[in-house]
This record gives structure tokens, C-alpha cells and sequence, in this order.
């Protein structure tokens, strides 16, 4: 059950800061950009993985139970893990390093990506990161974490929102455009296609 616990600590070590990051980066985008990268790589970091590092100590007991879960929530579970990964792989392929962690944004540059997973749906990056955390849930096994997943999908939904805003600034009719022909979660109906590129993490 040990082994257990770590991998769902992991998941959620590695997934739940990530709406946090970006409250600290796009609202204040503008803000940024008239300073180092590094400040805003810095200040996202730091009020986001050790403040969630530190509930997921003191919380651990709440979060993860003492006894393993059915086995079928564990292979479900590890499978959502590994789908998560395999998203991830494909969206720092499609997309760069660069752009996942907010580089491009800083910039403000870019441009919409259309290829690749990009053109089935927009947020891929957070479709694995929502399917970790429910894989985490189903090995930790209880009420708590599915509590916490809650408030992480409100949290990351209106994180989401402005990112998107952020990209409509920046990419205008372009970036409208793309929102009408590609989807946000589901890759249902996407009708992008074509040359080029992306612009969600």
C-alpha cells in the first residue's frame, strides 16, 4: 500500500499547483513581461508547489487511507496516470518546453498551433492533469482527495478562462477563430486542421 501512497503523493505533488502557477502568471501577464522571466518562472514556483507540498504533509492521513482500494480502481487508476503521461508526451512534442511552462506568453508572441493534438482539442495539458488527479483519487481512495480534485477543477476551470482571455488579447480573430473550430476538453467535432500551431499548455 506504501507504493501506492507515493505514486498518488506524486501525482498530486506534480498536478495540484498547476492553477496556482498560473494565477500567478496571467493575470498579471503585462506585469511580467516588463520584468525578467526568471522573477515570474520564480514567483509562479514558489507560491505554488510548497504551498500545496506543505497540505499534502499535514493532510496525508486525510488524504491517502490505510488500507489498498479494489484492484479495479487501481488499474483504472494507473491507467488514467499513464494516459496523462502519454498526453503530456504529446503535448511538449506538438507544442515545446518553451510554451508549456509559460515562456511564450512572457513574450508575447507566439502563434495559435493548430497540428497535432492541438487540433483535436485545446487544453490537452489540462485534460492529462485532470485525468492524473482522478487516477490519484481512485488509488488514494477517499473522500478527501476527491474533495480536493473538486476544488482543483473549479480552481483550474477559471485558470483556464484566463489563459484563454490572455490569448484573445494577444492572437485577436485568430485565436476566436480556433476556439470555434477546436473544442476545449473533448475531442468531439474539432474541425482544425491544416498547417500550423498551438497555444494552450
Amino acid at each position: 500500500m506504501m507504493a501506492l501512497d507515493w505514486i498518488a503523493g506524486i501525482v498530486l505533488f506534480l498536478q495540484l499547483p498547476i492553477p496556482l502557477y498560473w494565477y500567478v502568471m496571467h493575470p498579471q501577464m503585462h506585469f511580467w513581461r516588463r520584468r525578467r522571466h526568471r522573477d515570474a518562472f520564480l514567483a509562479g514556483v514558489l507560491l505554488s508547489w510548497p504551498p500545496v507540498t506543505v497540505c499534502l504533509v499535514l493532510f496525508r492521513r486525510e488524504l491517502f487511507r490505510a488500507f489498498a482500494p479494489p484492484v479495479a480502481a487501481i488499474v483504472l487508476g494507473l491507467a488514467l496516470i499513464a494516459l496523462e503521461a502519454w498526453i503530456f508526451w504529446r503535448a511538449k512534442r506538438d507544442l515545446g518546453a518553451a510554451r508549456l511552462v509559460g515562456k511564450t506568453e512572457l513574450l508575447g508572441g507566439g502563434q495559435v498551433i493548430r497540428s497535432g493534438i492541438y487540433g483535436r482539442l485545446r487544453h490537452p495539458r489540462y485534460v492529462g492533469s485532470f485525468l492524473a488527479i482522478v487516477g490519484a483519487c481512485l488509488i488514494a481512495g477517499t473522500r478527501t482527495a476527491w474533495i480536493v480534485a473538486a476544488a482543483w477543477g473549479a480552481l483550474m476551470l477559471v485558470a483556464i478562462l484566463f489563459e484563454e482571455r490572455e490569448m484573445r488579447q494577444r492572437f485577436g480573430a485568430e485565436f476566436a477563430a480556433y476556439c470555434r473550430e477546436v473544442p476545449r476538453f473533448l475531442p468531439l467535432g474539432a474541425r482544425a486542421g491544416g498547417k500550423a500551431q498551438g497555444v494552450s499548455p
